[in-house]
């Protein structure tokens, strides 16, 4: 019984923050899915492939690409030919969209702090913790 609680509470505290995370991100011109994929995109190493970052989204490629249709639109990333491989193409984060990034990392960061600003600041590391326990068992 308790477990099924504390499945339940979990899902609507992550449903709070993920509505007030969309809220922020409405004045970027951006919704989530693409919020995400921007933050793939920026931290990845080098410009990733189609390929990889569907696979990092966990998405099917055929899903990513009006995500990066609507990002390209806006000027955050470009898609360019993978000269190691002329059939994949790679996506290139622009100075817009790092810029980008850091204004939707720092949205993401905003819905936490007000979804969880009835906790200590104790309180907010030790779910910290647990939870990080709890995500260790699977990554």
């Amino acid at each position: 019984m308790v477990e099924k609680e504390l499945s339940e509470l979990l899902f609507l505290a992550g449903r709070r923050l993920r509505h007030g995370y969309a809220r922020r991100l409405e004045p970027l011109g951006l919704n989530p899915g693409q919020a995400r994929a921007l933050r793939v995109i920026a931290e990845a190493e080098r410009p990733p492939r189609m390929v990889w970052l569907a696979d990092r989204l966990h998405i099917v490629p055929r899903s990513l690409t009006p995500v990066v249709d609507a990002l390209e639109e806006a000027g955050l990333v470009r898609r360019e030919v993978d000269p190691a491989n002329r059939r994949s193409t790679l996506v290139v984060i622009t100075a817009e969209g790092r810029a980008m990034a850091d204004k939707a990392r720092e949205a993401r960061r905003e819905a936490g702090q007000e979804l969880f600003a009835v906790l200590s600041e104790e309180q907010r590391e030790q779910l910290a913790e647990l939870l990080a326990l709890v995500e260790s068992r699977f990554g």
